[in-house]
């Protein structure tokens, strides 16, 4: 099985970051920039957490804030479950069903080293059978993740 040390190369050098302090404006033309659903969320260099389109929709546009005076600190995503380097893919798949979330942040000794996103998960799934059987199995009981539950579509 692989690891994440694996599929972290695979991405390449991650350069989607935003500062905590920035406007969420700002994250979503990064966002658009990058032509990624999510950005990392740094301040002084360190890692803080993720914001993601759904965490724009949920926690601004639902509740009728305003993206040019909200701040990316205000609506992103904490406290997400982490991995390490040495972590397998099969792991990580477990984890993200577990929490419901399509993200991860990888950590070796405490220094961020990027985040893995479902979408590279699955990716690695259509070329690993064991893996593959695993993902269906996820998407199949209850996946809430990528929009599933219950095996019905959530919008």
């Amino acid at each position: 099985m692989r690891t994440v040390s694996v599929l972290l190369a695979k991405k390449g050098a991650q350069n989607n970051f935003v500062d905590a302090n920035a406007t969420v404006l700002e994250a979503l033309n990064k966002m658009q920039c990058d032509n990624l659903s999510y950005v990392i969320v740094m301040q002084n260099n360190h890692y803080l957490g993720v914001l993601s389109e759904r965490d724009y929709v949920r926690k601004v546009i639902l509740v009728d804030k305003h993206s040019h005076t909200t701040l990316v600190k205000e609506i992103m995503t904490r406290d997400l479950p982490y991995v390490s380097s040495d972590d397998a893919v099969d792991h990580c798949l477990m984890l993200m069903n577990l929490y419901r979330t399509r993200y991860l942040p990888v950590f070796d000794e405490f220094k961020f080293k990027g985040v893995l996103t479902i979408n590279d998960l699955l990716r690695e799934a259509v070329n690993d059978h064991d893996l593959a059987a695993m993902a269906e199995e996820t998407i199949c009981n209850k996946w809430v993740g990528e929009g599933y539950e219950k095996g019905s579509i959530v919008y």
